[in-house]
C-alpha cells in the first residue's frame, strides 16, 4: 500500500497520545526556550510551534484564544508567549532552529537534537528584565534621616 497523503509521524502511538506528546513538547519549548529531544520529534513540532508563534505575534484577543486552545488552555504559557516571547522576536518567519546533537541516545541509539529559538538571546534578555523587581522605597523613618542623625540616635 502506498503512503501518499498521510501526513505526520506516528511515533508508535495512538492519535490522542500523539497529540498529547506534541502539545507537551511545544509547552516545554515555550517555557524553556530550548529543549533536547529526538530528531523526528523536533522536526514534527517545529511547524506547529511556528504557527503558534505567528498567531502570538498578532497579539489580539482572537489570536491569544487560538494559542490557548492549541496548548490545552495553559493560560500561563499562552500569556508568556503572547506578551513576552513574540514581541522579542524580530523576524517574520523561521523562528525555530533544530541543531543535531553529536551523540545518539544511549538506550536505543536514537538521533538527538535541540530545538531552540533563533532569537533566544533577545528573548532571555526580555524575560530577565521582567523578572527584575524594582527596589521598593522604604517608608521607615530612619531612611529619611541623614546617616549622622541615625548614628547619634543609636548611641543614646
Amino acid at each position: 500500500m502506498h503512503r501518499h497523503g498521510y501526513k505526520g509521524r506516528k511515533f508508535g502511538r495512538e492519535r490522542d497520545q500523539r497529540n498529547a506528546l506534541t502539545t507537551g513538547l511545544i509547552i516545554a519549548l515555550f517555557k524553556n526556550q530550548a529543549i533536547k529531544t529526538t530528531l523526528p520529534k523536533a522536526k514534527e513540532i517545529r511547524p506547529a510551534a511556528e504557527k503558534l508563534i505567528t498567531f502570538a505575534k498578532k497579539g489580539d484577543l482572537a489570536s491569544r484564544r487560538i494559542v490557548m486552545s492549541r496548548i490545552n488552555n495553559n493560560v500561563e504559557i499562552a500569556n508568556l508567549l503572547v506578551d513576552e516571547i513574540a514581541p522579542a522576536i524580530s523576524r517574520d518567519s523561521g523562528y525555530l532552529r533544530i541543531v543535531r546533537e553529536d551523540s545518539n541516545r544511549v538506550g536505543d541509539n536514537a538521533e538527538m537534537a535541540t530545538i531552540e529559538f533563533v532569537d533566544r538571546e533577545a528573548i532571555q534578555k526580555k524575560l530577565a528584565k521582567k523578572d527584575e523587581k524594582p527596589v521598593a522605597k522604604s517608608t521607615d523613618s530612619t531612611a529619611k534621616k541623614p546617616a549622622e542623625k541615625v548614628a547619634k540616635e543609636e548611641k543614646k
